[in-house]
C-alpha cells in the first residue's frame, strides 16, 4: 500500500512591516498641523503612539486613517470627551467597543417597547371609550406600568383607583 505524500500549504504572502511615519509626514498626510496632532495626543485621542529610542514620535498609516475618522466623529457633534471616551473603547480592544454599543442598543431598544407599549395602551383605552361610552378607570401610564412589570405571558394587574371625595365643609 502506498501512502500519498502530500507537501506542506504554502504560507499566505507576508505583508511587509507598515513604514513608519514622523509627525511631519503625518501632518502632511493627515492635513493637519503638528501642532493639532500633537494636542490630540494629548488629549488623548491617538491610541498606539509609540516612540523611538530618541524619544520621537512614530505613527503609521492606521494613524492618517485614525485622524479622519476624529474629525469625521467631531463633525457629527461628537464632543472631545465622548471622542475620548470612544478612544478609550478602542484601546481596550474590540470586544469592549461591541459590547458597549450593544449595551446602547439594547437600552435604544427598551426605551422604544416602553414607548410602544404607551402607544399601545393609549389605543386600547380609547377604544375601550368609544365602545362602552364612559371613561375607562385605568388611564394608559398606569396600564403601561403594570405591563412592564408584569412578567412575559402574565395577566397585567388590575389596580383601583380610589375616587377622590370633596372635602367636608
Amino acid at each position: 500500500m502506498t501512502v500519498a505524500r502530500t507537501e506542506p500549504a504554502a504560507a499566505p504572502p507576508q505583508r511587509p512591516p507598515p513604514r513608519p511615519l514622523r509627525i511631519g509626514e503625518l501632518s502632511a498626510r493627515s492635513g493637519r498641523t503638528i501642532h493639532a496632532i500633537r494636542w490630540y495626543e494629548a488629549q488623548g485621542l491617538i491610541p498606539g503612539v509609540e516612540r523611538d529610542l530618541g524619544g520621537r514620535r512614530v505613527y503609521h498609516e492606521q494613524h492618517v486613517d485614525w485622524l479622519d475618522l476624529m474629525d469625521r466623529l467631531r463633525r457629527t457633534g461628537m464632543s472631545i470627551a465622548e471622542m475620548r471616551a470612544y478612544t478609550a473603547l478602542v484601546k481596550r480592544g474590540r470586544g469592549t467597543l461591541k459590547y458597549a454599543h450593544r449595551t446602547r442598543v439594547l437600552q435604544t431598544i427598551s426605551e422604544w417597547t416602553e414607548a410602544l407599549t404607551l402607544i399601545d395602551s393609549k389605543i386600547d383605552y380609547y377604544g375601550e371609550w368609544l365602545t362602552t361610552g364612559h371613561r375607562p378607570k385605568r388611564s394608559p401610564e398606569y396600564r403601561v406600568k403594570d405591563a412592564v412589570a408584569a412578567p412575559r405571558g402574565a395577566a397585567p394587574k388590575r389596580v383601583s383607583r380610589s375616587r377622590r371625595v370633596a372635602p367636608a365643609r
